[in-house]
């Protein structure tokens, strides 16, 4: 996976998840490399971008990438998927937010 996603000719749709940690995160890293698997090969996947500050419990953001938000919908439905979800709920995160976005211009080098 490259840093910055290869991502076609808008428009397609990003989820941004913007979450902070909490301390008890075990099973996080296994779990999150997990997730990053299943939505490779998930219809409608076109990539991912992830960020944390120092420390493993500092602000993290992670953009994903896909091309309509029907494929979005299915995501968040997938069985594995909502295990993660409930797990960062009960155990992961202290905070977390979603946002949806439609990309509609992009540029850059």
């Amino acid at each position: 996976m490259s840093v910055i996603a290869n991502t076609p000719k808008p428009p397609y749709y990003a989820v941004v998840f913007t979450s902070s940690r909490s301390e008890d995160d075990l099973g996080y890293d296994q779990a999150a490399n997990r997730m990053v698997e299943l939505a490779e090969d998930y219809p409608g996947f076109l990539g991912i971008e992830s960020a944390r500050e120092d420390g493993s419990h500092g602000l993290g953001i992670t953009v994903s990438y896909w091309s309509n938000l029907d494929a979005i919908k299915q995501w968040k439905a997938n069985v594995e998927h909502l295990q993660a979800q409930r797990m960062g709920r009960e155990t992961w995160y202290q905070s977390f937010k979603v946002r949806i976005c439609k990309v509609e211009r992009e540029y850059g080098m």
